[in-house]
């Protein structure tokens, strides 16, 4: 299969779910087209709704749906649906512990040329730190699909973070994510390679590179921030000894700071943190923004032989 973004996974599982007989509706804040919920409006337009941009309502507005039984969807980007309505999604939705699931697009720097003001990547620690959110962050669209069937099959918050550009196939059609799994993607006794969303693929560049310096990198998809697989990404690291983690984030409070608390209070190794480093994004194409955060195969590489690979 060719490359697929995450976001192109969205209205066509919100469309198979509804086939399905899942009670799902879509609130979204004008960009239907971009996040692809207008799959679902063309096909089941009583179950769309679009707020106009008002992020803050569509969040209501799916708080109030999901009060009335539905399980409710939400579009928008990334900066405007955890950023801008991040008060709606604490006060409103998992204070209350209700049914609606964030599953907004565009994020990261592969976002591209929109820059930085578009470029969110501080939603991970946004999300995670929300008692009763559960954060999934999908590598590929085989993976999408699952999380945002895995979301509408459980009750309560979710936030599923999908992306704009086109990214590797790594898990085979008709994957099934469980909640609370990371997954081995390849085995390795000298390093752990943790990633999770766009940057699984690059982890996987990464291990081929170290392989050809006799370098065995383990690589663990951590598609499930919250609750962590702390069981998966223990064992990994007691066999390797240590770990670089790769996310498409800021190295402050995704990630990173998650694999960092887990292994610094049950099994301290060697650690290091790909990520972006307390800047804001800035314009380029996707590969080019890769490179220039330091954020591509190489660089883990690069990451995984000064951590102790």
């Amino acid at each position: 299969m060719s490359d697929l973004a995450t976001r192109a996974a969205l209205g066509e599982t919100l469309v198979e779910l509804v086939d399905a007989g899942f009670d799902v509706v879509a609130v979204e804040a004008d960009l239907s087209k971009s996040t692809t919920t207008a799959a679902l409006a063309e096909r089941y337009p009583e179950r769309f709704f679009n707020v106009g941009i008002a992020e803050q309502n569509m969040i209501g507005t799916a708080a109030g749906l999901a009060v009335a039984g539905k399980i409710a969807f939400t579009g928008s980007f990334a900066v405007f649906a955890t950023g801008r309505a991040y008060d709606q999604v604490r006060n409103t939705v998992c204070y209350s512990e209700l049914d609606v699931k964030l599953t907004p697009t565009h994020a990261g720097v592969t976002v591209g040329p929109d820059g930085g003001s578009h470029q969110m990547l501080e939603d991970l620690a946004l999300m995670r730190v929300l008692p009763g959110m559960r954060v999934l962050v999908p590598a590929d669209y085989n993976a999408a699909k699952a999380a945002i069937r895995l979301a509408a099959r459980e009750s309560g918050p979710f936030y599923v973070r999908l992306g704009r550009s086109g990214v590797p196939q790594v898990h085979p059609d008709g994957f099934e994510m469980e909640l609370g799994r990371a997954y081995v993607l390849r085995d390795g006794s000298d390093v752990t390679l943790a990633a999770c969303g766009v940057m699984v693929g690059q982890a996987l560049a990464a291990a081929d590179i170290l392989a050809g310096e006799g370098i065995e990198a383990e690589v663990l998809d951590v598609a499930c921030l919250k609750p962590l697989d702390a069981e998966t990404v223990l064992a990994s690291v007691r066999k390797t000894g240590a770990v670089v983690t790769c996310e498409e984030h800021s190295i402050i409070g995704g990630l990173g700071s998650v694999i960092a608390e887990v292994v610094s209070e049950s099994h301290p190794v060697p650690l290091a943190r790909i990520g972006v480093r307390d800047v804001f994004g800035t314009s380029g194409e996707p590969a080019e923004l890769l490179e220039h955060f330091g954020l591509t195969g190489t660089d883990i590489a690069a990451a995984a032989r000064a951590c102790g690979g």
